[in-house]
């Protein structure tokens, strides 16, 4: 009996393996909305890492959370370093690129409470008079990742956080636009 309790815990392990060895190496997370914003206006705002805070859908989850600015004031070289509870964790980001009014590449080094390193995006493009905006988040996925990606869902779980920053930062430019 324990020989076959054995060989069905050996299978089942096989099995997760398997399917954790298919999964994609590169990740991709992505979501979009409209803002009635001039796009430069609103390009502007988000090459300026100062004003994270107030569409950041992180800042909430601690309140206490120690934030540190460095390098060029914004655009290319802007850097945002933050350490906070278990929620927001270590880590930060730099601007790598900022092509105006059309896109910012962040590099994003998450350091607790796992280390990943991966790309963020924000795109503008013009749309009927409004700017729509996409947060974007890409990077390599390692065994750990697939492996989480096997119990949860990591698209649905960033994208809602994705989501609930885009309509912050809906609210706050087209407040400021009204």
């Amino acid at each position: 009996m324990l020989k076959l309790v054995f060989v069905v815990v050996m299978l089942g392990a096989a099995g997760l393996l398997f399917v954790v060895a298919r999964r994609p190496d590169r990740f991709r997370i992505e979501r979009s909305i409209r803002i009635a914003a001039p796009r430069e206006k609103l390009f502007s705002y988000v090459a300026d890492l100062h004003n994270f805070d107030a569409w950041s859908p992180w800042s909430a989850l601690d309140p206490t959370m120690r934030k540190t600015h460095s390098g060029a004031a914004s655009g290319v070289g802007a850097g945002y370093e933050w350490e906070g509870n278990k929620k927001v964790g270590h880590g930060r980001m730099e601007i790598v690129e900022a092509v105006s009014p059309e896109r910012v590449l962040i590099r994003l080094d998450f350091l607790k409470p796992f280390e990943a390193h991966n790309m963020a995006e924000y795109l503008l493009a013009e749309r009927a008079g409004e700017t729509e905006f996409t947060w974007a988040m890409h990077g390599p996925n390692n065994f750990m990742s697939k492996l989480m990606g096997v119990v949860f869902n990591m698209d649905r779980m960033v994208g809602a956080q994705f989501e609930q920053g885009l309509n912050a930062l809906k609210r706050e430019m087209e407040r400021n636009e009204a």
